[in-house]
């Protein structure tokens, strides 16, 4: 495309959802997040897009590798690209401040989209469940009324909302109901769909709504995302086979080379994508229970394809008090079935839900390989808020994030229209 369709992501994140749509040929204007080793994620990802479109890329390479620290990556990036990655909460007290460095980066031109969804947590089951009253009162249950104001202000042609299923339920239905009102006073009908990223071809069990929104004076029928069956036919042993083993606890250095060569899955699904080293393959460190426990799980799945209920293990091992609800809370990522249970933050906790399929490496799952559930691509860097071991914060964007994979899917069907 001569002129690219243009779009404000907003609760940026990591950029999984922005990765999708540049993938597919859009054009990011900005990046609003709040998250301040999401945004380093971020500025490090328009270095990378940056320094591969001058041919540069091998100076992008010297970064994975350790040679030069990310303040010297970012003095290879004009500071005007730097700044679209705005690190703000959205808000009435920071709105002004977040338009005005939209307006620099625009220079005049429109916005053809808004992508982006506000934190889950205040929607989620789970996050309702945690919470002592429901969630009730929690700001985040509002945010989509800021997301409303950068429709006024911006008045894209289209915008897509990304969530958990949860939001259908939250509030009774209320705040979905009052979205859709919102949503409509500001112009814009939408339609809602309830999505799987297995569908599109993400090795994971992943089930989110997208409503899509399309500006009441512009004729285009939406496409119904719910129709998507780009099923792969991999296993998960896909995503895992050409990675060298690791122990818990070990770390190889900056990088380290691949077992082998890429196999069709990781080529089609952009994650092997022309680079030839590996980065943030570490494992994090468990205590001998934790590893006893992962081995009884692996084993009891690989043998008699069973799950480990937490009370079939030995009385010396259960730590837990609770012991009538959550009993799957230690679980094997099962390299034969064709995707995974879902990653979220919590990974970023401990490593009990993730459980490497391989009984000899006996560890949970490394930065490198939860991201490849996710389908981010390897040359893409997590950030820490400090140069050096970022695992935590890896894992929590990681966790938090839209498949790219997915993110490319939608963005196809939606530049059909466009």
């Amino acid at each position: 495309m001569s002129e690219k369709f243009t779009y404000i992501d907003l609760f940026a994140g990591a950029g999984g959802l922005s990765e999708g749509f540049i993938r597919a040929g859009y054009e990011p204007v900005a990046h609003v997040e709040m998250d301040k080793a999401a945004c380093y994620t971020l500025k490090t990802r328009v270095a990378y897009h940056y320094l591969k479109s001058e041919n540069r890329f091998n100076e992008y390479i010297s970064y994975l590798k350790g040679e030069i620290s990310r303040s010297e990556l970012y003095n290879k990036v004009p500071e005007e690209l730097l700044n679209s990655v705005i690190n703000l909460p959205i808000g009435d007290d920071h709105n002004e401040t977040i338009h005005n460095e939209i307006e620099k980066q625009l220079k005049g031109k429109s916005v053809d989209l808004i992508i982006g969804g506000p934190p889950c947590q205040a929607y989620s089951l789970a996050g309702r469940a945690r919470s002592s009253n429901g969630m009730k009162g929690d700001k985040r249950n509002f945010l989509y009324v800021q997301y409303a104001k950068y429709l006024e202000i911006y008045q894209p042609k289209l915008f897509v909302f990304e969530n958990v299923y949860g939001l259908l339920s939250a509030g009774n239905g209320i705040y979905l109901d009052n979205m859709k009102k919102l949503f409509l006073k500001k112009g814009y009908d939408m339609k809602i769909f309830k999505i799987e990223a297995n569908n599109f071809g993400v090795l994971q069990n992943r089930k989110r709504i997208i409503i899509i929104g399309v500006k009441q004076d512009h004729k285009i029928e939406i496409p119904n995302l719910g129709s998507v069956k780009l099923v792969s036919g991999d296993n998960v042993s896909s995503i895992l086979e050409d990675l060298p083993e690791v122990q818990a606890g070990e770390n190889k250095g900056h990088f380290t080379k691949y077992k082998t060569e890429a196999n069709t899955y990781l080529t089609s699904s952009f994650i092997r994508n022309g680079i030839d080293i590996l980065t943030q393959h570490h494992a994090r460190p468990h205590t001998d229970q934790d590893k006893e426990i992962y081995r009884i799980a692996v084993q009891k799945w690989n043998e008699n394809k069973e799950r480990l209920s937490y009370n079939d293990l030995p009385e010396r091992l259960k730590t837990h008090k609770n012991r009538k609800s959550f009993f799957d809370r230690f679980k094997i990522v099962a390299s034969d079935q064709p995707f995974s249970q879902t990653v979220v933050a919590h990974i970023a906790k401990d490593g009990h839900y993730y459980i490497h399929p391989d009984v000899n490496q006996n560890r949970s799952l490394t930065v490198r390989e939860a991201a490849r559930l996710q389908s981010f691509p390897d040359d893409y860097f997590f950030e820490g808020i400090k140069d050096g071991n970022a695992r935590t914060p890896a894992f929590k964007q990681i966790g938090n994030a839209v498949p790219p994979l997915m993110a490319y899917g939608i963005a196809k069907k939606i530049i059909e229209l466009l």
